[in-house]
């Protein structure tokens, strides 16, 4: 991703370009027991069908939701926006991700690194990517109709490796252990950056990311496409030498998000959605029902593609979770819903996904308790049973986005014989805590 994807070199967006079309491919709930969980009367509400959640139909770990810091096209967060974005308690997004760039100079390395070091400190894991490798280590060549397209000299690969380290060794030295850094961002939409063919990131893998000190991720296609990871999970060398398998959603169909080669080839390894922003670039955040769009793309990624980490583009934008003025945004309530509560480690249980044409639900077991993520995006309210299989509470939270909440807390109530039921409002979405 760059500035200029969307958006001038100064933030100002320019007319809609390739990647932008790609990329646009009421009442408050009352938890009582098994009656109703509804401000709106159950006559009103439609009946859908029982959401069963097993709790010991365990899935994917999550490792956590997150943004990106890119100091140098947009400026750093301030110090309230990093506690805003980092921190996990109310009014708060609770991300545990932050994403940051590897500069090719050396000389701004520091960069994002006031905003790492404190996202450190509020609990959150540091991914880097890099957009081209030192211009030393660069050639030009001709590709298709671009004269000036840019590719690492095969000639320089290991000194690559070696700048990753440096860079690496940089945070370590300055308080932030990277968790993983990547090879390179998007290689299959360069324009702007250096390309990678599919072969060139094998070779790498193969020869020299075994020498990277940090976990490595690859290969970061701009649309999750499988020719370009397909070929790492076929070659037992190159997917030994590489931790995370990492892709962006841009315009990617829900239809494109499983992964059968990975389930069946990628034991013991990762598979994180390390950029995106959704539905598009050009609305406002608080475009509502519009933002509601964010909460069904982030059920989808976590349990259609099954990924463990979801990762947005910029933390601070017009369309991105904080607004310029540093508040949350509508989108970034809806990011909150899973941020705050699904935290790091949990594990996605098995859940009924759609009980209702326009309701998703997703599961997850974090410590002794379970959390619910509920969507309904349709016009009219439903009525929601949910049922635990396998586990048992004695009482059940919850949170509320909607037109005029904004995760606002309702009230608790107590679950009988392991279930309750809740009326999910109007283009809204509720997060459930049992306890």
């Amino acid at each position: 991703m760059t500035h200029s994807r969307n958006e001038s070199a100064n933030g100002e967006r320019p007319s809609p370009s390739r990647r932008s079309v790609l990329a646009t491919m009421g009442a408050l709930p009352v938890l009582t027991a098994t009656t109703s969980l509804a401000g709106a009367s159950n006559a009103a509400a439609a009946t859908t069908a029982t959401v069963v959640i097993d709790v010991s139909a365990r899935r994917q770990v999550v490792r956590g939701f997150g943004g990106m810091s890119h100091s140098a096209w947009i400026g750093d967060l301030t110090a309230a926006q990093r506690d805003t974005a980092f921190g996990a308690g109310d009014g708060r997004l609770g991300l545990s991700l932050l994403r940051i760039p590897v500069p090719e100079d050396r000389s701004a390395w520091s960069r994002d690194l006031a905003t790492a070091k404190r996202a450190v400190e509020l609990g959150a894991t540091v991914i880097a990517s890099p957009w081209n490798p030192p211009s030393s280590m660069v050639e030009t060549f001709v590709r298709g109709s671009q004269t000036n397209a840019r590719r690492l000299r095969y000639s320089m690969y290991g000194a690559y490796a070696q700048h990753l380290n440096d860079f690496t060794a940089f945070l370590r030295d300055n308080g932030v252990n990277l968790y993983a850094v990547s090879v390179q961002n998007e290689p299959d939409y360069a324009q702007d950056w250096t390309w990678w063919t599919p072969a060139e990131m094998v070779r790498f893998l193969r020869e020299n990311a075994g020498s990277i000190s940090t976990r490595v991720i690859a290969p970061e296609s701009f649309q999750y496409l499988k020719n370009m990871s397909d070929p790492i999970l076929n070659d037992p060398v190159a997917l030994a030498n590489v931790d995370v398998i990492g892709a962006h959603l841009y315009g990617t169909p829900f239809a494109n998000f499983p992964y059968p080669l990975f389930k069946q080839k990628g034991a013991g390894k990762e598979l994180w959605m390390t950029e995106v922003y959704y539905p598009n670039s050009t609305d406002s955040a608080d475009l509502w029902p519009q933002a509601l769009d964010v909460g069904e793309h982030i059920h989808r990624a976590m349990v259609d593609a099954e990924f463990q980490a979801y990762i947005w583009w910029y933390i601070r934008r017009g369309y991105g979770p904080l607004r310029e003025d540093g508040r949350i945004s509508k989108r970034g309530a809806c990011m909150a819903h899973f941020a705050r509560f699904v935290r790091p480690g949990s594990v996605r249980v098995e859940a009924t996904p759609k009980p209702a044409s326009d309701v998703y639900v997703s599961a997850y077991r974090n410590g002794g308790s379970t959390v619910v993520v509920a969507v309904n995006k349709g016009a009219g309210a439903v009525s929601q049973q949910f049922t635990l299989a396998n586990g048992s509470a004695s009482n059940v939270s919850s949170w509320l986005t909607d037109a005029s909440r904004s995760v606002a807390a309702q009230a608790a109530a107590r679950v009988s014989n392991g279930a309750f039921t809740a009326t999910l409002p109007a283009r809204s979405i509720t997060t459930f805590v049992t306890a």
